[in-house]
């Protein structure tokens, strides 16, 4: 008989995937631009925004969204764009950051696009931050991203 897993066995730090140097620098970013975010949980948010960015790598399409925590490390990351250019190397595809237009939704709004993306992270095998990543009626919206940023349909592989 054989048992099919829903998620896998193992589950990855998400800090791993992060070269330490980068998640210095990124952290050190992070509380500089937003200095009520002390070093420990800028690094949480990068390893958050490294799990979000290689689950969507595994799964162009998905409209996956990250929490504001995580848009947060994405803005700091895409603002680093050798680190950045590296790191979608390393995860297989170059994520594109689509902030979702003024006046339009997510498909199926905040609380299905949350939970697709918790999904993706999980079938990716990396462990999630529940702290970073609050249920969708507390998220509100996105920081600078409207209801929600996705990965863009151009350059798939």
């Amino acid at each position: 008989m054989t048992i099919a897993l829903e998620h896998p066995v193992c589950t990855t730090d998400p800090a791993t995937l992060v070269h330490p140097e980068t998640m210095e620098r990124l952290a050190a970013r992070i509380t500089k631009d937003h200095p009520e975010t002390d070093a420990s949980t800028a690094r949480r948010i990068i390893a958050q925004t490294a799990a979000f960015l290689a689950a969507g790598a595994e799964r162009p399409g998905a409209d996956l969204s990250p929490s504001k925590a995580v848009d947060i490390g994405w803005h700091t990351w895409i603002l680093h764009t050798v680190d950045y250019a590296l790191f979608c190397e390393q995860i297989g595809r170059f994520i594109h950051h689509v902030p979702t237009a003024e006046g339009e939704t997510v498909p199926g709004g905040p609380a299905a696009a949350r939970q697709r993306t918790l999904d993706a992270i999980t079938a990716a095998g990396y462990a999630i931050d529940h702290e970073l990543w609050p249920p969708a009626a507390k998220m509100g919206e996105c920081s600078q991203c409207h209801a929600g940023c996705t990965d863009s349909p151009v350059g798939k592989k």
